[in-house]
């Protein structure tokens, strides 16, 4: 499976994004699964609906509750490591959305990721030193 961050859809479901094209490009290409989280999903919904485009906010979740994507549930175990990683890259800052990818990474054993975020995640890591591996601006 591969890690699918927020900019990732947003580009993905937004033609205006200037990351659409290799989106779509490499979600084409794909041959895995993609996975994702509920913060993701929330923070998608989110930026897509604040940016005038409330349908394709609807067409992106009706997508994933339809299976085009697994979602990641934090449980309590994943919980405990929230704060502690926020804490530890509040310089970034990173925000919920952000650690429960790194704390699916560390579930997962790898850090392939699709992300436009590239600053934030060259800085991540994942088990304290693993990096993120980022598909999408590769």
């Amino acid at each position: 499976m591969i890690i699918a961050d927020t900019g990732f859809w947003v580009a993905l479901f937004n033609r205006n994004d200037r990351h659409h094209a290799r989106a779509r490009a490499v979600a084409l290409e794909l041959r895995e699964r993609l996975v994702t989280t509920w913060p993701v999903l929330t923070e998608v919904t989110h930026l897509l609906a604040q940016r005038g485009h409330v349908t394709l906010a609807r067409r992106f979740l009706e997508r994933c509750f339809a299976g085009a994507v697994e979602i990641f549930e934090l449980d309590a175990e994943a919980r405990q490591r929230v704060l502690p990683l926020m804490q530890r890259y509040r310089d970034l800052p990173m925000d919920l959305a952000d650690a429960s990818l790194v704390i699916l990474a560390e579930r997962l054993g790898h850090g392939r990721i699709l992300s436009t975020d590239q600053r934030d995640f060259e800085t991540y890591r994942w088990k304290h030193h693993q990096p993120f591996e980022n598909l999408l601006l590769a």
